[in-house]
């Protein structure tokens, strides 16, 4: 289950990151060409100016798996410098069982919330016509793949505990 897991993540973790440039260099891009349409024509898009905001939950929530996994969340690293390699794992496994529980949590509060802005039908006031559901998905989608990533960082912990006992026998 953990190599098919592996394959998946993998997949997800590549696509994830090719997005998120897509979606940072989108907001650049956006804000860049607001600023030169003002300052040249005098006059400036809305859109241009209310697009990042609008990718900030899609950029943000996906990243939230792969970036636990690789260990690039914020996180305070002074505990493991005292931990034996054991507590270290152990505390790992603590962090994705907590991730785990939470992406459960709030993958279905997500999921609720999307269904009920959907049901509304209801559009952000903006000068482009964007459904609010649309940005409330990625709540979901995020935290999906938060469970995802956990479950992979929790067996990969299990793992390293066996090959540690088995190393110490």
């Amino acid at each position: 289950m953990l190599y098919v897991l592996l394959a998946i993540n993998n997949i997800l973790n590549k696509v994830i990151l090719w997005l998120a440039t897509i979606i940072v260099a989108l907001m650049v891009l956006a804000l860049s060409l607001s600023a030169l349409t003002r300052y040249v024509s005098g006059i400036g898009y809305d859109w241009f100016i209310e697009l990042p905001p609008v990718l900030t939950s899609w950029l943000v929530f996906p990243l939230l798996g792969p970036l636990l996994v690789q260990g690039k969340h914020i996180k305070v690293d002074f505990i493991t410098s005292i931990l034996s390699d054991k507590s270290k794992i152990i505390l790992r496994m603590f962090v994705a069982f907590v991730a785990l529980m939470a992406g459960l949590i709030f993958c279905k509060a997500g999921i609720d919330a999307t269904v009920l802005y959907y049901k509304l039908g209801q559009k952000m006031e903006l000068e482009i016509d964007v459904p609010i559901w649309w940005m409330y998905l990625a709540f979901p989608t995020g935290f999906l793949i938060l469970i995802l990533f956990s479950t992979q960082m929790f067996l990969e912990e299990i793992l390293n505990l066996k090959n540690l006992k088995s190393k110490a026998d």
